[in-house]
């Protein structure tokens, strides 16, 4: 629990007059139900309301907190048809506060709301945003809506709320290269991300099968490397092809748009240029980048990992920095993701070139010359006051001396790298990847594997127990990773996103300790501000999970598991759709012969979700 003890006397004098009056509130205090969990709540009596005589006040103005008490005003404009003056003298009450309290850590924030007065402390301008964040939560969901909800009393409950983030890069990933989505779709998404608290937007932009950034010295890139002339349909053994050319790329006035846009909420893009595989769009565009083994090359038209990659010659490593440059100029970040996995050796082995530079440099294999080609990238890259993050193959052949790792395929990446004292972003799979099913695959849209439930997620720990306290301060944060092989369009992310990088996120910000109870509750809860804000989340976490798990040649054991909180399961055996006045599940039950299970949820005596089916 973290507790604020280091404040400036100033913060205690202003706090002296703003606290005269106490909580005199007649309503009862409830549970505050915001995701991610604050670190420490005090719930207090009554509730503050808004109204047009509200007023906003800020202690020391800067372009952040202004930005955020804009945020707060465009909100109630929108929802509620008021906006409240910012006053330059410090109101007495009815007022939002703003104020600076150096001694709360980085990102933190101290909220408290009586039935006269909101204070909002932070040290910094995400503190207070953040806790903007939390207070719209506070307010009736309908404070989401895009345009006037009449007949709202704009009322929070009075509470005192501590908060600062456990981690302190809480991220969301997006590939925008196997399928492409607008400038329009990344600012929602970043929306929703900064509502979670979610500060870094990790931007999938090169890829086999397209390249998405625009870069002005290599204008081929996106001319041509935007485009693959078809796209494999259904999943990638199905050898059917829809022959319709797919493109996207995003020009550089929309990046510093969108990067703009995302630093207003906190969340700074990293964008990825994938080295020294994931390269076939690039090499299609320009043949001199490859090994030279092969007459033709073309933008992919299907998933998978290629054969084709970057040669590590002088004029490859001349293209890149160039194309680096240009990042640079776009991207404020101090971290760029060089991607770094799936580099197959085949051309390596096969190419002259590449053998004898094996030679020159003393290297054992081609994973010391991938090792080699990185830390070459890395040197430039330091050089212009950035530094790499690479997914786990970057260890391969020795990692790069000031190199962050993404840990994808599972922990042991990020345990190994932590124990060589690298920072470490979890990133696992299944466990953090969100094109993963997240029900039964029988019932759901084809997606990459699974599945992987929200409670899987919510229940995660992403800090391995393996690791001495010493070697886990070097786990630095969380992310979600949403490949889109299966996801086509922005309803399709939102579906497979949705709610469980709220799970993700909770994770990422919090210290409390895991209650699924108590998550699910908030998340009942949550659900009406998302469907406000129009994202077209899963609710499968509604509906039961039927499996059938083998016992003996003649019986095998079925299993059902809902995750919706307070819900009973009631199911059938003859093929009906079951009611709450079916049969109770409570517990494992064995069937003999050939038999359809029926089950859905029931709370409150009333059928929430689908009914779910399963023939056996």
């Amino acid at each position: 629990m973290i507790r604020f003890t280091s404040l400036s006397a100033r913060r205690g004098m202003i706090l002296a007059i703003l606290l005269l009056v106490a909580c005199t509130g007649k309503e009862p205090a409830r549970e505050v139900q915001v995701i991610p969990q604050p670190q420490h709540i005090t719930p207090l009596e009554g509730f503050f309301t808004f109204t047009r005589d509200t007023r906003i006040w800020l202690d020391e103005p800067d372009s952040g907190r202004i930005r955020t008490a804009e945020m707060l005003n465009e909100r109630l404009a929108a929802a509620a048809g008021m906006t409240l003056a910012v006053e330059e003298q410090m109101p007495r009450e009815q007022a939002v506060y703003f104020m600076s309290a150096p001694g709360i850590p980085a990102e933190g924030y101290h909220l408290r709301v009586e039935p006269e007065r909101i204070v909002i402390e932070s040290a910094d301008g995400a503190g207070a945003f953040y806790a903007l964040q939390t207070l719209l939560q506070m307010m009736p969901p309908e404070i989401f809506s895009p345009s006037r909800a009449p007949g709202i009393r704009w009322s929070i409950p009075c509470t005192d709320i501590e908060d600062a983030p456990r981690f302190p890069y809480r991220g969301m990933h997006l590939d925008c290269c196997l399928h492409f989505f607008s400038v329009d779709f990344l600012k929602k998404y970043i929306d929703v991300m900064a509502l979670h608290k979610v500060n870094r937007f990790h931007w999938h932009l090169t890829e086999d099968q397209g390249w998405r950034l625009e870069i002005k010295k290599y204008p081929l890139l996106t001319e041509k490397g935007q485009w693959r002339k078809e796209t494999v349909v259904g999943s990638l053994a199905s050898g059917i092809y829809d022959g319709t050319p797919y493109g996207g790329y995003y020009s550089q006035e929309e990046v510093r748009e969108l990067v703009k846009y995302a630093a207003e909420r906190y969340v700074t893009i990293i964008p990825e240029i994938e080295m020294p595989g994931h390269a076939l769009a690039a090499i299609a565009c320009y043949p001199e980048l490859s090994c030279g083994l092969e007459d033709h090359y073309e933008t992919a038209t299907k998933w998978g990992v290629f054969k084709q990659v970057y040669c590590p010659r002088d004029e490859t490593f001349a293209f890149l920095e160039d194309v680096m440059d240009e990042v640079f100029e776009l991207f404020p970040s101090e971290l760029v993701h060089i991607g770094g996995d799936e580099c197959p050796k085949a051309s390596w082995k096969q190419c002259p070139h590449c053998q004898a530079l094996i030679r020159k440099q003393g290297l054992k294999d081609e994973f010391e010359l991938q090792s080699w080609f990185i830390r070459r990238m890395e040197k430039y890259i330091n050089s212009k006051g950035r530094q790499i993050i690479g997914w786990d193959e970057i260890l391969q052949g020795g990692l790069a001396p000031n190199a962050k790792v993404m840990s994808w395929l599972g922990e042991e990446g990020g345990i190994k790298a932590a124990r060589q004292h690298h920072e470490v972003v979890m990133a696992p799979y299944p466990k953090y990847y969100l094109d993963y099913w997240q029900a039964d695959p029988d019932s759901e849209p084809l997606a990459m594997g699974g599945p992987t439930t929200l409670r899987t997620m919510y229940e995660y720990n992403p800090v391995p127990e393996v690791l001495t306290p010493e070697e886990q301060q070097y786990i630095i944060g969380v992310e979600g990773c949403v490949w889109t092989e299966y996801m086509p369009t922005p309803e399709r992310v939102e579906y497979m996103a949705w709610p469980r990088m709220c799970a993700i996120a909770e994770t990422g910000w919090s210290l409390a300790p895991k209650d699924w109870d108590r998550f699910t509750r908030s998340l009942e809860t949550h659900l009406g501000r998302l469907d406000r804000l129009d994202v077209g989340y899963c609710k499968a976490f509604r509906d039961p999970f039927i499996e059938l798990h083998k016992d003996t040649e003649y019986s095998k054991v079925v299993t059902i598991s809902v995750d919706a909180p307070g819900a009973e399961i009631h199911y059938t055996l003859d093929g009906s759709a079951p009611t709450a006045a079916s049969p109770l599940y409570t517990g494992p039950f064995v069937i003999n012969r050939q038999q359809t299970v029926s089950a859905v949820a029931v709370r409150d005596g009333e059928c929430i979700g689908n009914v779910k089916y399963k023939n056996f």
